[in-house]
C-alpha cells in the first residue's frame, strides 16, 4: 500500500474536522450559503471592497465543470486525502494563494472545478500561461486600435458623431475579472505558471497583496468619468468600474498548477499555500470513470483501472485520463481480453510522456 493510499484509509467516516467547509467530492453543496459558514478574513487580508447593488453572484458554470469531473457524484469524503482537504480549507480560511505541484495528470486543474462546483461558485476562471504572458495580459486588454478606427468610421458618415465611450474597448482578462468585488469569491485557475517568464509570479505579489490593480486608461478620465461599464472574461457579462480601480470585496479562490519545471521565489512562495498533488490511488481512479458514466456495470472497469496501477507504476507514472480513454474505448466494442489488437492498442495509449519511443 502506497502512502498515499494509507493517508486516505486513515480517513474514516464521522472524522471529518468541524472547520472544514470543503469536503473534496465535488457534490454541490445546496444547504449551505457559503457567505454564512465562511469565517471573516484574518485583518490583514481583509480588503473591504465595495459591494456590488445586486447579490453578485458568480455567473453560472458553462458545462465545463462537467466536461472535466463527470456529471455523476461517486467521489466521497473517503476518497480524498485529508492533508489536501486540510490546505483546500486553510486557503479558504487564510485567503492565500494555493499552489499545487505534481506530475502532468494527477489531476491538479481539476481540483479548481471541483472546489467551484461543491461550493457552488459558477464558472471558474482560467488563466493559461505561457511563455509570453505577462501581468497585465491576465488583468485587462485595451484594444487602443480598435477605438482608433471605430473613430475613423464614425468620422465618414455624416451627421453629428459621438465618440464610443472607451469603456467599450477595455476587457479584463481573467485575474482582472476575478478581482471585481462581489460577496461571494471567484475561483480562479492559473494554469501552468511554471512556464512562465521569471519575473511573472514576483509581479503577482502585488495584486495578491493588495487585492485590487489600476486600469491605467480609466484613471487618467477619473475627474470627467468617475464610472466606466467595461467588458470581463465571462461571456457576455460586464462590470462598472470606479475612478479606474477595481479592488476585491471577497479575496478570490486563486489555485495555482505547476508541473515542477522551475522552482519559485522565496517571496513568492511565502505567500502562498503549497500543496503536492500525489498520483491517484485505485479507489479514486475508479470513481473517476464512474462519474463520467464510463462502464457503468464495472464489467471492464475494475480490471482496467488495475491494469492500469501496474502499468503506471511501471512507467513511472501516467496521466489518469488515458485510463478514461482506455474505458471509453472499451465500453465501444474494441475491448476483446482474448485477443491481440487490445493489448497493443493499451500500450501505445499508456506509455510515459516522453518522445522517442
Amino acid at each position: 500500500m502506497s502512502a498515499n493510499e494509507s493517508r486516505v484509509d486513515a480517513h474514516q467516516p464521522g472524522e471529518a474536522p468541524d472547520w472544514w467547509i470543503y469536503r473534496g467530492t465535488g457534490r454541490p453543496m445546496y444547504d449551505i450559503d457559503l457567505t454564512q459558514i465562511l469565517p471573516p478574513p484574518p485583518p490583514w487580508r481583509d480588503y473591504g471592497g465595495p459591494l456590488p447593488q445586486s447579490d453578485g453572484h458568480p455567473p453560472e458554470d458553462d458545462g465545463e465543470a462537467d466536461r472535466r469531473l463527470g456529471s455523476e457524484f461517486h467521489l466521497t469524503e473517503q476518497h480524498v486525502d485529508p492533508h489536501e482537504l486540510d490546505m483546500v480549507n486553510a486557503s479558504l480560511y487564510l485567503r492565500r494563494p494555493l499552489l499545487l505541484t505534481g506530475k502532468p495528470g494527477v489531476g491538479k486543474s481539476a481540483l479548481a472545478y471541483r472546489i467551484a462546483r461543491e461550493l457552488r461558485l459558477g464558472r471558474v476562471l482560467k488563466w493559461s500561461i505561457s511563455t509570453h504572458t505577462t501581468l497585465t495580459s491576465g488583468l485587462y486588454r485595451y484594444d487602443a486600435i480598435g477605438r482608433l478606427q471605430a473613430a475613423a468610421t464614425g468620422q465618414q458618415r455624416s451627421g453629428p458623431v459621438e465618440d464610443s465611450p472607451i469603456g467599450d474597448f477595455i476587457r479584463l482578462g481573467p485575474l482582472g475579472t476575478a478581482f471585481l468585488p462581489r460577496k461571494l469569491p471567484r475561483v480562479l485557475l492559473i494554469d501552468e505558471l511554471d512556464k512562465s517568464e521569471s519575473d511573472l509570479p514576483n509581479n503577482l505579489l502585488s495584486i495578491f497583496e493588495d487585492g485590487e490593480f489600476v486600469i491605467d486608461e480609466l484613471a487618467r478620465i477619473r475627474h470627467s468619468t468617475r464610472e466606466m461599464t467595461v467588458h470581463t472574461a465571462d461571456p457576455n457579462e460586464t462590470a462598472t468600474v470606479t475612478d479606474g480601480r477595481v479592488r476585491c470585496h471577497a479575496f478570490p479562490i486563486v489555485i495555482m498548477t505547476s508541473n515542477g519545471e522551475r522552482e519559485f521565489p522565496p517571496a513568492f512562495l511565502r505567500r502562498a499555500l503549497q500543496l503536492e498533488i500525489k498520483d491517484p490511488n485505485v479507489e479514486q481512479l475508479a470513481a473517476m470513470v464512474a462519474n463520467h458514466l464510463l462502464d457503468p456495470d464495472g464489467l471492464h472497469r475494475d480490471a482496467l483501472v488495475r491494469e492500469f496501477m501496474e502499468k503506471s507504476r511501471a512507467e513511472g507514472g501516467i496521466p489518469a485520463d488515458r485510463l478514461l480513454d482506455a474505458v471509453y474505448l472499451a465500453t465501444s466494442g474494441a475491448y476483446k481480453p482474448d485477443g491481440v489488437a487490445w493489448p497493443r492498442l493499451i500500450d501505445s495509449l499508456w506509455h510515459r510522456l516522453t518522445t522517442g519511443r
